[in-house]
């Protein structure tokens, strides 16, 4: 004969099981239609004028601390500053998916790209770009180093690049990596296994 108490504590942790299942459904339900409605709520880009052509995009994985290559087909402009701002918003785009290996904030976008001297790119963010950011040294080094590797890999003009943040200059992404310097290509990918 099982005990009364032990029937009653079984039945108990059953229900309590039930409810916070129905509870985890509930809001993952909630946050599915708030991505939605954010989806919907942000302005329709017009379409890019160019072609489609393969592109190189620098991913980032948080949970190894590493960035790997993979490949995708874009439409891209000719002029070499339009071009990088497609390739940059194609790899925001990757990260802004659920689920991603190195989240960006939804609003996250490139607001501007251009180059400087011919060999200096320009890339100015949104600010949702900076201001959602997570902070930390190796996943604001892994979002540079991302978008610079991704630059380089498709245009290998590009020695050096400068980010600003809605135009203006900022002092650091999220707190800890450096955004005041023109960064060199060739030296971003070491910062990696410096900060590691």
């Amino acid at each position: 004969m099982i005990p009364r108490h032990l029937v009653i504590a079984v039945t108990l942790l059953a229900a309590a099981s039930i409810l916070l299942g129905y509870h985890m459904l509930r809001l993952q339900r909630q946050q599915q239609e708030r991505a939605t409605e954010l989806a919907l709520e942000r302005p329709v880009a017009p379409p890019v004028a160019g072609r489609e052509e393969p592109v190189v995009l620098v991913i980032a994985y948080d949970g190894e601390g590493v960035v790997r290559r993979e490949h995708k087909t874009i439409v891209v402009p000719e002029e070499t500053g339009a071009r990088a701002r497609e390739i940059l918003r194609a790899l925001l785009a990757h990260y802004q998916q659920k689920p991603s290996p190195h989240p960006i904030d939804p609003e996250a976008d490139v607001r501007d790209a251009f180059m400087v001297r011919g060999d200096v790119a320009v890339i100015d963010m949104n600010a949702a770009f900076a201001d959602g950011h997570r902070s930390g040294v190796l996943v604001e080094t892994l979002t540079v180093v991302s978008l610079v590797d991704t630059l380089t890999a498709n245009l290998p003009t590009i020695r050096r690049v400068k980010f600003l943040v809605d135009g203006r200059e900022r002092e650091t992404l999220a707190g800890h990596f450096d955004l005041m310097a023109v960064h060199d290509t060739g030296s971003v990918r070491g910062l990696i296994e410096e900060v590691r």
